[in-house]
């Protein structure tokens, strides 16, 4: 009696480019919910995340407005530095996020993940814009402080979601940049202490709080390299209608991102052995 045919095994839903990008979409998306699952239990922390962008919309701000010392020419100064502030509520948040991924790698969460089907660029992307939903949360309580401060912003929807994907960009470059330095040092806190060292220079090194005409020669060589200037001209631009290179701002950001995932990727392994 011969043996029945045997059918061939299906092909995995998940093979192929196409299965990889469904993963990886799916990825993210489920990060993003967990990140906004947490924010919703969690309210207290916008409010106390919000007060160092408050003090710098609310002091100093408001008395660079009044002693006209930076110009800005016709764009008033709170106006000038709304989006600066922006940027950096974001650049603050994701420039920590490293230390959830050494926190998961101790419980043993970050080598499950690893041996699971899912490629390792698509981990790093779905940790990385779920830093960038946080970011967007506190920037909605920034940006209405700004409001009620009288700062005058753009109510385009399309400019507004232009806003939207400065602000995700920027985040994922910097919570990549966590995520690789936390790669390199393996410590919660080395990564804090290089974390408060960094964020400041970049902060001071861009054009959130003055114009770049402003700085001298070689703050101004570090400006042009500094993705958070990118940002925030961008932000400004949209927001509040200051000439900007969108195209050139933009795709630095874009360019900056997929290379610093790529980066943080190559890293992932050896945080998860660290």
């Amino acid at each position: 009696m011969s043996a029945l045919p045997v059918a061939p095994p299906a092909a995995s839903a998940d093979a192929g480019p196409l299965g990889i990008v469904r993963t990886a979409v799916s990825r993210t998306g489920t990060m993003c919910l967990v990140e906004l699952q947490k924010l919703r239990h969690d309210r207290t922390e916008l409010v106390t995340r919000a007060v160092q962008p408050a003090l710098w919309l609310l002091v100093f701000g408001q008395v660079f407005t009044r002693i006209r010392a930076i110009p800005t020419g016709s764009t008033p100064y709170l106006d000038f530095l709304a989006p600066g502030i922006l940027a950096q509520s974001a650049l603050f948040i994701a420039i920590f996020y490293g230390i959830q991924i050494i926190w998961e790698r101790d419980a043993g969460v970050l080598a499950k993940l690893l041996v699971t089907p899912t490629p390792r660029i698509a981990l790093v992307a779905a940790k990385a814009f779920a830093a960038g939903v946080r970011a967007l949360a506190q920037a909605v309580v920034v940006l209405l402080l700004a409001l009620l401060l009288g700062v005058h912003t753009t109510a385009n929807p399309l400019k507004l979601l232009g806003v939207v994907v400065a602000l995700l960009l920027g985040s994922v470059f910097f919570c990549c940049l966590s995520i690789t330095i936390a790669g390199l040092v393996l410590s919660r806190d080395r990564l804090m202490g290089i974390g408060q060292a960094i964020t400041m220079p970049l902060f001071f090194a861009s054009n959130a709080l003055y114009p770049v005409q402003l700085m001298p020669g070689w703050l101004q060589v570090i400006n042009h390299v500094n993705p958070l200037s990118y940002e925030v001209e961008a932000l400004r631009g949209l927001l509040a209608g200051t000439s900007a290179r969108l195209t050139l701002d933009f795709g630095v950001l874009l360019v900056a991102a997929a290379a610093m995932i790529a980066i943080a990727s190559a890293l992932l392994p050896r945080l998860a052995r660290g």
